[in-house]
């Protein structure tokens, strides 16, 4: 499994200053609890109260979300390696760690380009770590939300780092999983409608297919914090890539996902709640 590295360059205390915007650290956030589970440093109390409440209850979840983290490394990889992709817009970043998106698809190209896009402030803080590009290469972040594909769309810094003229690689890694289906399919299609034939979409979702009980368990531990967690089943997680072109070896589970693409793992099966697929747009 790839290594992880959390960021050290801007700590709890930093974030003791008066902010700029309302970071609301007295609530758990998704993306803050992903960072305490993987070892990260950008987490408040809220969010760790949450990801211990779950470890109390799943132990595994840390070996989860390193899971989750390194499928996007082995997709990225695929995707720069062996499909010739070179552009990148990356929806739902969330909290910088090393290695970045970018890092690893311009190891393999260092001319390939990636555009971030997230919509919490605390990411905004740390854009910083997306924006080390290679000389080759290009790197953007930019502020938006899954839900509003057009605002983002239109950035300039888009249009400045990515031509929607060429093949990109549209990624959703962990997100659409906090969204219900009427809210999610929608600003994936019109994404995928925006971007040109030959371009891919790679995404994972959380499913209750393999352990219903931890998943269930997990869940209310989200929703007792107020962040929804919507699971769906394998034909479910399907559905956002239909009239693509799945990639071998289609929707699966995320340790399943090309282990050999990454360094080898030794997660259980019940410890990935997660589906993720690749595929093309013909």
């Amino acid at each position: 499994m790839d290594s992880y590295e959390p960021d050290s360059w801007l700590t709890e205390a930093e974030f003791d200053q008066p902010p700029q915007v309302d970071l609301r650290t007295d609530r758990a956030h998704s993306a803050r609890v992903y960072d305490y589970l993987l070892g990260g440093k950008t987490n408040f109390p809220a969010d760790r109260e949450v990801a211990d409440r779950l470890l109390a209850d799943l132990p595994g979840a840390r070996d989860g979300a390193a899971a989750a983290r390194a499928v996007m490394h082995r997709m990225v990889r695929r995707l720069a390696g062996e499909h010739g992709v070179r552009q990148f817009l990356d929806v739902g970043t969330g909290i910088p760690t090393a290695p970045n998106l970018h890092e690893i698809v311009q190891a393999v190209d260092p001319s390939c380009r990636v555009v971030y896009v997230d919509n919490d402030p605390i990411v905004l803080a740390h854009s910083r770590a997306l924006l080390t590009s290679t000389p080759e290469g290009r790197t953007a972040y930019v502020e938006g939300d899954l839900r509003d594909p057009e605002k983002f769309l239109a950035d300039p810094g888009v249009a400045a780092t990515l031509d929607l003229g060429e093949p990109v690689a549209l990624t959703l890694i962990n997100i659409v999983h906090f969204l219900s289906d009427e809210a999610a399919h929608p600003p994936v299609r019109r994404l995928l409608d925006a971007l040109p034939a030959g371009s891919f979409l790679a995404l994972t979702a959380g499913t209750a297919d393999n352990a219903p009980d931890q998943v269930a368990v997990g869940s209310r531990r989200y929703a007792e914090a107020g962040i929804e967690v919507h699971v769906r089943s394998r034909a479910g997680v399907e559905r956002f890539f239909a009239g693509l072109e799945l990639d071998d070896p289609g929707v699966v589970l995320i340790h399943e996902w090309h282990p050999e693409l990454g360094e080898p793992s030794t997660v259980a099966a019940d410890e990935v709640s997660v589906y993720g697929g690749l595929a093309r747009k013909p």
